[in-house]
């Protein structure tokens, strides 16, 4: 008893500052880094750089050996003075914190805490970090932060876009920086990266945000102080800008977003970054764009695709006609992963009858860069993680970058920019795909988007959904087909929803066999049906055709004296509609056709309206049920009672009056009578009723608790694995472990060498400080004639067969002034080197003796020589010619000109050589034929010969010459260049 109050101390609720720590914990930002080759360097710089009291969580996730353990947490606490843990499994977050993960070992986050697995990967490649940023996504929203640094691969690709899709912010290392440039490379070119900076760069940002607005860490939310109004004004700054009204999205989506682009300008103001908008129209396209989630992959929820193989596509090719297209089509595709995987999943239903299948898909968005890269059809490298490689090999080409979607595929395919609120939308649709984009729209668009896929699909076309999405208050527009994956029927209503849009279809597209118009205007009727309309209109009972939920989906002929609408909310209920008397005997009727009569008839049934009491026979029929969705219907009729035929006339009005009073409570008993035995049978079929609902909730009821027992049982096995899990990892973490390890790398590091130094064609050298041979390659061998035995020899002692009079003097140079060293040698066989000398340093910089490499530059060497022989020549040749000859290059610049061009035009070297030729002697040469000539006709043909041109020079007069061009070009030149010989034929004829 004296422990109670304690207890209920320890129950209560904390109050004032500690609700308000509690609540400041669980908003502060969580950083999750993937890093994989090269990481190390690019993780020490980035912690290095931040301070320790950033209020962040950070979470390290690197590619990591399984086979030895991990020296990563001890190497990063060297550089950073946060406290740096090696995870374990039920470890929870605490702001100021690094956590690295244990090498081979999956990290995930759940609740601010940290969760270990096994492993996966794909393919032979890891995704560690693709599922420790997804994770982060869905389990902190808006506060979670990806950093993708060097490696090689696409691992954390998808990370970052889930990221970035739950308003989180990512940064990707800048590749330039990056050891390894694959990782941030993919991420980048995925379009899922708000920032690309050097891990310097990355850290700054991140300072920036901790130390940022409070909007950083939670959301803006309108209040009374202004911030609806000023939330309004960029609902109309975007809805002027792009044309999307986005009032009606998901308030907690438009408030994340808002944030993160609040972030990303540095203000903490709604109303300041309402000016912004205003003052940068480019910043509402930004936004319009970051409001449009584009979060998506091929084949999301591979379970789904599965289910409509089993479910929708064998019900929409049973008994298809041969030229009815397969249509469908997917609203918010974004980059058209979801068209493509269904497309895919068709074809591969379809197997050999695709022959014979046309198929038209549609996808939509309101993203035009999204559309642009679903047309291009080119996904990264890292799509492999989700299509398995047959799919890789059948449906997509491999090119470099990439994938792109195979050209059969492709061209099934339309993408176009709609609005599903405003836009008319497609029709005669099979199946719609609109995949998580409801969640992100308020009931109000909802209602209407609902509608709108409603009158596009086909009687009986299916709408699948996204996991967390349903019809909701429209469902009595679909039925519900399997409830695990959303996938929904299309109902045959009474009505056609109210849709606001127009919309006329061209002459050029309509159906090939609709009927044409007539002449005057008027559609041609059947004169037949026409008769058959008139006689049922006349002398038909009237009635009402039903479905198996009492919709009225048509009436036939005058039903005003038995249905009538009540007051309230508009129902087409049949039920709900029949006048009072009716209901009973109606229901009992329908019943005993849902039961398997075909056509039940009651008769003598009284109804009470505004012209008083009456009787009326009704009939119900049972219709042939829809083969697209197997629902059944019903016709029901009602028709007037005859008058029962009147007695004999008495003989006297003595014995009528004698029989009248005994006559009248006979006949209000019988129908009374009546009436028992119809309430009898609606009692009986209630009763009927509740007893199956009670057997359905009872054995519903039993499979609850034995699902409970069993995540009962699942639990304790998993707590008991936890346990089991921590005590293996405390006796793993022993000395003789460490040592072994650190052995193990110190061999496979010396393999490295050797396979290295092995494998390497260049000569190479390694000299201590005495100048004694340490190491040589098999080069070396070749080249300087070097033996095992010649290792810790001198370099003294040795007889290099090389031209090297001064190589000791030169290697002392290099290790007494740390200067590199390099010479052309000659070997005495005659063959050219480059000699490079550099200083050997260790590890801690120090000076430790010199690399000595030599280069085979022999073929070079010839080349050259070779070359510089041409080129005397031909300037040999240019200078001998007695026609003035000029050299220009592509920007027609004077490169070359002979004595004989100097001499005839009277200009000088000085102002000629590197002058354009239109500029020679003060323009003269801006002949108009000459422009002709080398600026149109030239560029068209490779040589011209004797092309006339006549000018007036100002110092030389008329001058009538005959000009020969030759363009030439060729990898030796490196560009092109113009010979020009001009012959001066003036006063020849």
């Amino acid at each position: 008893m004296s422990k109670k109050p304690p207890a209920r101390k320890h129950r209560s609720a904390p109050r004032g500052g500690e609700v308000e720590r509690i609540a400041l914990l669980d908003r502060f930002p969580v950083v999750g880094i993937g890093a994989s080759a090269g990481g190390l360097p690019a993780l020490q710089a980035l912690l290095e750089s931040l301070p320790s009291d950033t209020g962040m969580a950070f979470i390290i996730v690197q590619h990591l050996s399984p086979d030895h353990e991990s020296l990563l947490p001890a190497l990063l606490a060297l550089r950073t003075s946060m406290p740096v843990l090696e995870a374990r499994d039920g470890l929870a977050l605490t702001p100021d914190h690094v956590y690295v993960n244990p090498p081979g070992i999956r990290l995930t986050l759940e609740r601010d805490t940290l969760h270990l697995g096994k492993a996966r990967s794909l393919r032979g490649k890891p995704r560690i970090i693709d599922e420790l940023l997804g994770s982060l996504a869905e389990s902190a929203p808006g506060r979670a932060i990806g950093v993708i640094l060097s490696g090689t691969g696409t691992d954390g690709t998808r990370g970052l876009r889930a990221i970035r899709g739950a308003g989180g912010t990512t940064f990707a290392q800048e590749p330039a920086s990056a050891g390894f440039d694959a990782m941030p490379r993919s991420a980048i070119d995925a379009g899922g990266v708000d920032h690309v900076l050097p891990p310097e760069g990355i850290a700054a940002a991140l300072l920036r945000l901790a130390h940022g607005p409070r909007a950083a860490l939670a959301p803006p939310a309108p209040s009374s102080d202004g911030s609806e109004q000023d939330l309004s004004r960029v609902f109309q700054l975007l809805r002027t800008r792009t044309g999307v009204d986005f009032a009606h999205y998901k308030p907690s989506t438009i408030h994340r977003r808002l944030g993160q682009r609040m972030r990303l300008r540095r203000t903490d103001r709604l109303a300041d970054y309402a000016r912004y908008l205003e003052e940068y129209p480019e910043e509402c396209e930004a936004l319009g764009q970051d409001l449009l989630i584009h979060v998506t992959s091929f084949f999301r929820d591979p379970e789904t695709f599965e289910a409509l193989k089993q479910h929708v596509l064998p019900e929409r090719f049973r008994d298809r006609s041969p030229g009815q297209p397969f249509r469908l089509w997917v609203p918010g595709c974004s980059t058209g992963e979801e068209v493509y995987s269904l497309l895919i999943c068709l074809l591969e239903y379809l197997g050999e009858e695709l022959a014979t299948t046309s198929i038209q898909a549609f996808g939509t968005d309101l993203s035009e860069p999204a559309l642009a890269q679903a047309r291009a059809a080119f996904y990264p490298e890292s799509i492999a993680a989700d299509l398995s490689p047959e799919r890789l090999r059948r449906f997509f080409v491999r090119t470099e970058g990439g994938y792109r979607i195979h050209k059969s595929l492709r061209d099934l395919c339309i993408f176009a920019r709609q609005n599903v609120v405003a836009d008319p939308p497609f029709s005669r649709m099979d199946l719609i795909s609109c995949r998580n984009v409801l969640i992100y729209l308020d009931p109000v668009l909802q209602k209407k988007v609902l509608p709108v896929f409603h009158y596009a699909l086909n009687p009986g076309g299916y709408l699948l959904l996204g996991t967390s999405e349903t019809v909701g208050a429209s469902a009595d527009l679909f039925s519900l087909v399997d409830r695990r994956h959303k996938l929904y029927r299309k109902k045959s209503v009474s009505y056609r929803p109210h849709l606001s849009f127009t919309y006329q279809e061209p002459v050029a597209e309509r159906h090939e066999d609709a009927p044409p118009p007539s002449r005057r205007g008027a559609p041609e009727r059947d004169p037949q049906r026409e008769a058959d309309r008139l006689v049922l209109a006349s002398y038909g009972p009237p009635g009402v055709i039903i479905n198996d939920a009492l919709e009225i989906l048509h009436f036939r002929g005058h039903t005003g004296p038995y249905l009538e609408p009540l007051p309230g909310a508009a129902s087409l209920n049949l039920l709900k509609m029949v006048r009072e008397g009716l209901a009973l005997e109606l229901r009992a009727a329908i019943r005993e056709v849902q039961r398997g009569t075909s056509r039940v008839r009651k008769e003598q049934v009284r109804v009470s309206g505004g012209e008083g009491e009456r009787r009326i026979n009704l009939e119900v029929n049972l219709l042939q049920a829809s083969s697209s969705t197997r629902e059944h219907y019903y016709l029901v009729l009602f028709e007037e009672a005859p008058e029962p035929s009147p007695s004999a006339p008495p003989r006297g009005t003595r014995a009528q009056a004698a029989r009248g009073p005994r006559a009248a409570p006979r006949q209000e008993a019988e129908r009374l009578r009546e009436e028992l035995r119809t309430a009898r049978q609606h009692l009986q079929t209630l009763l009927q009723e509740q007893e199956t609902t009670s057997e359905q909730l009872r054995a519903a009821h039993e499979e609850a608790q034995s699902s409970n027992e069993e995540l009962q049982s699942t639990n304790e096995e998993l707590e008991t694995a936890k346990e089991e899990l921590q005590s293996t990892n405390e006796e793993l973490t022993t000395l003789n472990e460490e040592l072994q390890n650190r052995n193990l790398e110190l061999s496979q590091l010396n393999s490295d060498l050797n396979n290295l130094l092995g494998s390497t064609q260049i000569a190479t050298v390694m000299l201590g400080d005495d100048l004694r041979i340490r190491r040589f390659t098999p080069m070396a061998h070749e080249v300087l004639g070097l033996t095992a035995g010649d290792v810790g020899r001198s370099l003294r002692d040795l007889h290099f067969p090389l031209e090297l009079p001064d190589l000791e003097r030169a290697v002392s140079q290099v290790t007494g002034q740390l200067l590199p060293f390099e010479r052309e040698v000659r070997a005495r066989d005659g063959h050219w080197y480059s000699l490079r000398l550099r200083p050997y340093k260790t590890l801690d910089n120090k000076l430790d003796g010199v690399v000595m490499t030599l280069l085979d530059i022999d073929r070079l060497k010839h080349s050259l020589d070779e070359a510089h022989q041409a080129n005397e020549y031909a300037q040999a040749l240019v200078e001998t010619m007695r026609e003035p000859f000029l050299v220009l290059d592509s920007h027609l610049q004077v490169l070359t000109a002979n004595p004989s061009f100097y001499a005839a035009f009277q200009v000088t070297e000085a102002r000629t050589l590197g002058q354009p030729i239109y500029q020679l002697g003060n323009g003269q040469w801006n002949v108009p034929p000459l422009r002709l000539l080398l600026e149109e006709i030239l560029p068209r043909n490779t040589r011209l010969h004797d092309f006339v041109v006549e000018h007036d020079f100002e110092l030389l007069g008329h001058r009538r010459m005959l000009l020969n061009a030759r363009r030439i070009s060729g990898r030796e030149l490196g560009t092109q260049r113009i010979l020009l010989s001009i012959t001066d034929v003036t006063g020849q004829t």
